[in-house]
Order: C-alpha cells, then sequence, then structure tokens
C-alpha cells in the first residue's frame, strides 16, 4: 500500500505522476482519495496491479483550482490516507 501510494504521488516524469491514468484524473482536477487494497482480484487485476485499486474524487468546487495546482506547480491533491502512506513510504524506504 505504501509504495503504491508512493507511486502515485510520487513517482514523477517531468514534474507530473508517471502513471498515465493518475495523471489523466489529476490534470482534470480529482483528489488522490483512497487506495482500496485487494480490490481487483481478478488474474488481470493480480497480474496488473497486486489487487490494488486507487480512487480519484471529484469536488466540484475544488476541480479547477486542483487542475491549476497540478498543471501550474505540480501540486498533487490527496487525501490524508493517502498522504500518511506516502510519508510511511518515506520513513521506511532505502530507495
Amino acid at each position: 500500500m505504501r509504495l503504491c501510494a508512493w507511486y502515485l504521488y510520487g513517482e514523477k516524469h517531468r514534474g507530473y505522476a508517471l502513471n498515465p491514468v493518475a495523471n489523466f484524473h489529476l490534470q482534470n482536477g480529482a483528489v488522490l482519495w483512497r487506495l482500496n487494497w485487494m480490490a481487483d482480484t481478478s488474474p488481470r487485476g493480480i497480474g496488473a496491479s497486486c489487487g490494488l485499486m486507487v480512487n480519484y474524487r471529484y469536488f466540484l468546487e475544488d476541480t479547477a483550482r486542483n487542475s491549476a495546482a497540478y498543471l501550474g506547480t505540480k501540486q498533487i491533491k490527496a487525501s490524508e490516507q493517502v498522504l500518511t502512506l506516502v510519508s510511511q513510504f518515506q520513513q521506511n524506504s532505502k530507495l
């Protein structure tokens, strides 16, 4: 979970999210909302993402601001759950 949170939040390509689906949603003003353990246990889900799924949440009143922040300063808006996982990853990582 921590590694997935870091991948979606911290791994970048030219300053933007490395994952193309994350990049799409973040450009459109979504919040990286929640990671779900074993949400997709199909063979494809296990093979592609170890069964993890992510939710992006759109708060309509914030989408323009979130999009501008992401596109302008490359800031990712994320929930407390995701930020906690990112922090835990950073504390324990040897990368």
